[in-house]
């Protein structure tokens, strides 16, 4: 009938829902009636499982945290290997002790790296085997990464400082020398070392060095470059022991400063001390007046002191004295090891830095007359001029050729 609402119909069927059957008419009250939707599907007890729940979220937070924890590895990498924010060079010093923690936290403090935790972190994956942050003090560039200053303290690659300690100074000078380095740390040895049982030599370190490394390192030095000199020695010597040796070694080391004269040095006192003659070297008088601390630079040498009697006075005591009165380097060590075969007895300065050497007295006090001309042109006195080496039986005063009743004595050689 026309107008007459109907329901829907199965197009594969032609029935209503899909049913077989008879098209049955509808009213419009029925037409227009919602139609029930059926109940959605009951969900198992398995999916209502409060475990399924916990599992779901757990897993849910697993892959948050490992997207956090790539994201915040990406950030710390890249922060590690990124320029860092300091804006010029400076020093670093890591102190002995210091752990990777200590180091961190004072980088961060002092503005070197942006954050401590991350280079406290990352640097303990990059150390393998037992490696450290080594001790010492870094020159740090602006702008260094962190893993550039982690590389850097990882090398001990620190800045050197040096003390240069010559030939030639007693123990006693050399420490003061130690004592006044602003760099070095810590008290000397409370008892002074043997004299001539330090290398002279220029020492390396780092700052927070001890003083008491720096006299170790001499020593182990000069120990075993005396015993190597001693092993290469000429037989014919008459020193019988390394302690002789390194003796006679300090007296060439302050009669000469010219390298290629110790040798010649050398020859002209072991001359002396195989035909038992006494030294009268100046430098073993000083010693025994003054000690380790050396002569005042503005006190002179008196006719008198010549005839003070001390253990190291040369022009009393035939022999040698009885320890080294300095710390002789290689140079004077091998001079006297392998010195010059002469048959020179005398050496006076030949006024050019050097000295001038005889075999004879005769010729010596020509030497000796030279040398007075030459002062005399200078305008000095040269009745003040005396000579080291000058043997008793010359009839020279125990001065050398000083004449008599002159009060001060010039050193000349």
């Amino acid at each position: 009938m026309k107008g007459l609402p109907v329901s829907d119909t199965n197009q594969n069927n032609g029935t209503p829902n899909g049913q077989k059957g008879p098209i049955i008419p509808k009213s419009a009250n029925e037409a227009l009636r919602p139609e029930r939707v059926p109940d959605p599907p009951k969900r198992s007890r398995k999916a209502r499982s409060q475990m399924v729940i916990f599992l779901n979220f757990l897993m849910t937070l697993v892959v948050f945290v490992i997207v956090l924890a790539i994201v915040g590895t990406y950030y710390a990498i890249s922060a590690y290997q990124s320029p860092g924010p300091l804006a010029t060079n400076t020093n670093f010093i890591v102190r002995n002790g210091w752990g990777l923690a200590e180091i961190s936290s004072r980088l961060e403090a002092s503005n070197i790296i942006s954050d401590a935790r991350i280079f406290r972190y990352l640097t303990a994956t990059y150390l393998h085997n037992g490696e450290t942050l080594r001790s010492g003090e870094y020159e740090i560039k602006a702008g260094a990464s962190m893993k550039d200053i982690m590389e850097l303290l990882k090398s001990g690659k620190s800045i050197l400082y040096s003390v240069t300690l010559p030939e030639g100074l007693t123990v006693r000078q050399i420490f003061n020398k130690l004592q006044a380095d602003p760099v070095l740390e810590g008290d000397l040895p409370s008892a002074l070392p043997p004299e001539g049982s330090l290398e002279p030599n220029t020492y390396k370190f780092t700052r927070g060095a001890k003083r008491t490394e720096i006299i170790d390192q001499m020593k182990a030095a000069q120990e075993k470059l005396v015993d190597e000199i001693w092993d290469k020695r000429d037989r014919s010597l008459p020193l019988t022991n390394k302690q002789e040796l390194v003796t006679l070694a300090s007296i060439v080391e302050k009669e000469t400063g010219l390298a290629d004269e110790r040798a010649h040095v050398a020859s002209v006192f072991l001359n002396r001390l195989g035909k038992g003659m006494r030294l009268q070297s100046d430098p073993t008088v000083i010693y025994g007046l003054f000690g380790g601390d050396g002569k005042p630079a503005d006190r002179p040498i008196f006719q008198s002191d010549l005839k003070k009697e001390t253990a190291y006075n040369t022009y009393i005591i035939k022999g040698l004295p009885p320890t080294p009165i300095a710390n002789p380097g290689k140079d004077a060590l091998d001079a006297v090891a392998n010195p010059w075969k002469t048959q020179d007895l005398y050496f006076v300065a030949d006024g050019s830095g050097g000295h001038v050497f005889a075999a004879t007295l005769e010729d010596h006090n020509a030497n000796v007359k030279r040398w007075r001309k030459l002062v005399a042109e200078k305008g000095e006195d040269p009745s003040a001029i005396a000579v080291d080496g000058q043997p008793e039986d010359s009839g020279a005063t125990a001065a050398g050729t000083t004449p008599s009743g002159t009060q001060q004595k010039k050193k000349t050689n």
